[in-house]
């Protein structure tokens, strides 16, 4: 399995995490933190856009491989086993009957917010300061 193949696989992993994350926000025995943090962690991965664009040769996966699963990882901390068992079946039920993924309208502001962010602090230490 070459280098690209099992980046795509690890991404493909991550997202499938991401489904799982989403029923468990939705589920009622989820703690507090866990629902914030998997909140988060769904928003960004069943976006439609990435922070780092798919398409840039090498870094284009990099937001898959390590900002999603240490969201992942996190959230999966929080959440008590029983919970995330039967959230994991759901995930795999869902991905079995629905083509694709899920897409959240959420992670597309959150994405865009950062890039705003970024533009605007790359123009002030270019040109300076507004006003």
């Amino acid at each position: 399995m070459s280098l690209r193949n099992s980046l795509q696989h690890w991404a493909k992993q991550a997202k499938q995490d991401a489904v799982m994350l989403w029923f468990a926000y939705r589920h009622p025995l989820t703690p507090m933190a866990a629902k914030i943090i998997s909140a988060l962690s769904v928003a960004y991965a069943l976006s439609p856009i990435d922070l780092i664009p798919d398409f840039i040769p090498v870094i284009g996966y990099l937001d898959e491989m390590i900002l999603l699963p240490c969201m992942v990882w996190l959230a999966m901390k929080f959440i008590p086993t029983d919970v995330k068992n039967a959230c994991r079946q759901d995930a795999i039920e869902w991905l079995e009957t629905h083509q694709g993924k899920p897409i959240h309208r959420w992670g597309i502001l959150v994405v865009v917010a950062v890039w705003l962010i970024c533009l605007v602090l790359l123009y002030q230490w270019l040109v300076g300061p507004f006003l």
